[in-house]
Formats: C-alpha cells, sequence, structure tokens
C-alpha cells in the first residue's frame, strides 16, 4: 500500500533540507532556513524554507515573504517541476524518497474546469503557467528601459506565447508578455497585467512593445490592488507604472512599492494597517496631480503622512533612461525624508559597493 499524500509530507519533511538542494538549487542555507528567490527556484531571498522542527512550526513549511504564498515540499516540488496533477506530484515524490510505485488505479476520464476569461482565477493560471523573467525577453525589455536589474521579488514571469485578441470579431494571436501578478494585502493574486512584447528587438517608437493596438491589458480585480515589490512594512511608495516603480527600486531595492496601474486605481488603493508614511510617485501629467489630491486626502485621513515625489521628465523610468542612475539617485535624496535617505537609500549604497 503507498503512502497518503499527508505521509508523504511527513518523510519528506525529514529529509528536508536534501529536498530543497536538488528543488531549490538556487538557494542556500541560512540558520534553521534554506532562503531562495520563490517556490520556483528563482535565486534571491524571499522565501524561507524551514529545515527543523521548532516552535513556529514543523520542517519543511515554507512562506514567500514577497507574495505570501506558503505550503509544505509537496507544493515545492509541484511548482518546481511544473507538474499540474496531483498523482504526478506524488510520484515525484516517491521517486525522490525511492519509494516503491502504487498500484496502478482503473483509469478515468479527467475532468477538465475553464476558468471564466478576465476572472481572477484565469489570471492565477496565466502567473501559474508563467516562467521567471531571467534571460528572456522580457528582461531585455526592462533592461532596454533602463532598467538593469529589476528588484520585483517573484512578482514578474514571462509567458512566450501569451494570447492576444484585438477585438471580439478578430483572430487570437500570440506573442511574448511579461506577465505581472495583482495581489491584495493578504498576498492573495487577484489578477494580472500582461505587456505583451515585440520579439524582434527594442524600437524607440514602442519602447519594446508588440507593435499591436493595445499592448498593456490587465484582468481580474484590481480595484484597491496592486503589483507589489517588497514586504510592506511602514513605509511604502505607490505608483502608476510598474517600469516607474521598477526604475525607483534600482535606486531604493529594499524599500517596498506597489504599482496600481492607473490614476483611477492609484487613488483607490487600499492603504495597509501600520503604514505610517505613503511617497506617492507622480507622472507629470493632469492626471497625476488629481491623485496626489486625493490620494494624500485619503492617507492623512488615516493619520498617514504623504509625500509627493516628482521627475524631471514625465515619469521616473524616464529619468532613468535619460538621466542615468546616479542623477536620479541625487534627486531621489532631496525628496526623501532624511531618516529613510539614511535607512533605505544610504544602505542600498553600502550593499551596492
Amino acid at each position: 500500500m503507498s503512502p497518503a499524500p499527508c505521509e508523504l509530507a511527513r518523510r519528506l519533511a525529514r529529509e528536508a533540507e536534501a529536498v530543497c538542494r536538488y528543488y531549490l538549487s538556487n538557494g542556500k542555507r541560512a540558520g534553521r532556513y534554506w532562503v531562495v528567490g520563490d517556490v520556483r527556484n528563482t535565486p534571491g531571498r524571499s522565501m524561507f524554507v524551514r529545515l527543523q522542527q521548532s516552535p513556529k512550526g514543523p520542517a519543511g513549511k515554507w512562506t514567500d515573504a514577497a507574495t505570501g504564498e506558503h505550503g509544505d515540499l509537496l507544493d515545492i516540488i509541484r511548482e518546481c517541476r511544473g507538474l499540474r496533477d496531483f498523482s504526478e506530484v506524488t510520484e515525484e515524490a516517491r521517486r525522490f524518497l525511492k519509494l516503491p510505485r502504487p498500484e496502478p488505479l482503473p483509469a478515468s476520464k479527467p475532468i477538465r474546469s475553464v476558468a471564466p476569461t478576465g476572472s481572477q482565477e484565469a489570471a492565477r493560471r496565466l502567473f501559474a503557467i508563467s516562467s521567471p523573467i531571467e534571460g528572456t525577453v522580457a528582461e531585455t525589455y526592462l533592461q532596454r528601459r533602463g532598467i538593469a536589474l529589476a528588484h520585483h521579488d517573484g512578482s514578474l514571469r514571462f509567458h512566450p506565447r501569451c494570447y492576444y485578441r484585438p477585438d471580439e470579431h478578430s483572430p487570437t494571436e500570440t506573442w511574448p508578455a511579461m506577465i505581472a501578478c495583482v495581489t491584495d494585502l493578504d498576498g492573495r493574486i487577484t489578477g494580472v497585467h500582461r505587456t505583451w512584447l515585440d520579439p524582434d528587438g527594442f524600437d524607440r517608437v514602442r519602447l519594446g512593445k508588440a507593435p499591436i493596438d493595445t499592448p498593456r491589458r490587465a484582468m481580474g480585480d484590481l480595484l484597491g490592488n496592486a503589483v507589489r515589490f517588497g514586504v510592506i512594512d511602514d513605509v511604502l511608495v505607490a505608483g502608476e507604472g510598474i517600469e516607474t516603480m521598477l526604475s525607483l527600486r534600482c535606486i531604493l531595492p529594499t524599500l517596498p512599492m506597489a504599482a496600481a496601474l492607473s490614476a483611477n486605481h492609484l487613488a483607490a488603493l487600499v492603504l495597509p494597517a501600520g503604514l505610517r508614511r505613503l511617497y506617492i510617485a507622480l507622472d507629470d501629467d493632469a492626471a497625476g496631480d488629481a491623485v496626489q489630491a486625493a490620494l494624500t486626502r485619503r492617507a492623512e485621513d488615516a493619520g498617514v503622512e504623504a509625500i509627493a515625489l516628482s521627475p524631471r521628465l514625465g515619469d521616473f523610468n524616464e529619468d532613468l533612461h535619460v538621466f542615468g542612475l546616479k542623477t536620479l539617485r541625487a534627486a531621489l535624496r532631496l525628496q526623501l525624508v532624511p531618516e529613510d535617505v539614511v535607512r533605505f537609500l544610504h544602505s542600498s549604497m553600502v550593499a551596492a559597493e
């Protein structure tokens, strides 16, 4: 008789470090934890796997601080190997543990559910089947926009053939796309944002986006939510565009940020409990002025200090691309509160050295 899934999880937990070394090879041990970028073995330090039983919980349990995802070692096997059937996950676990294969059960016809187009479930599925951006057209796209190192903390992924339909009367096309997950304050994925990209290179007019009418689209539940970079503490930077926030993250990689994706959604962004200071990264347009007024009023009503960050050009990505890191860092130094200069700007400079 084959072991039940809960027994498999317990057996894996007894070999937690070996499991991590095998399936999360891009990570490393840090004390009682295995640290890696995410459950899909991306390099980084956002995800923590407990290697030993402790008062905080059993061995094998993990949490991704960037996304709020959590689970056990069976979940790690599923995500790292891109498995969808739970029977495939348990078979891989048995193979790792060198257990005998179970007796086969009578075959049954699989039941496949189809998530409604544009729903939260469809958004979660798209993000789940996408891959890390490293080494892809998405990484090249960001680099061409001046974002040499995207401190996205697992919020961005890549799909090589993402569906695009110009309108209801046109055939479906496929283009490579950068996929960003939209999450609520609890880290649950509520939607995704797609940026379809030109596979043939960087065009100065389209800035690397695909030659289609609407190369950016979002789906799911967006209102109040955002694409998040870093774990929110007591200070947050909020703005509209993904590239805008990633440009700021090039200078302030440890400062949590949120991209609300549009001016209206930024004005409606849900503010977390415990927040004491909110920086609003403005775009230099009329919509940006209106957002600043609305979001500042909401923040102050909640007892949160609101401070505007203003670019020299149209937005902070344009500033980064035109003026470079050194000039953008100098401009931000003048706009941040002194204690945040020491806490976030100075610390990032020390780390870079």
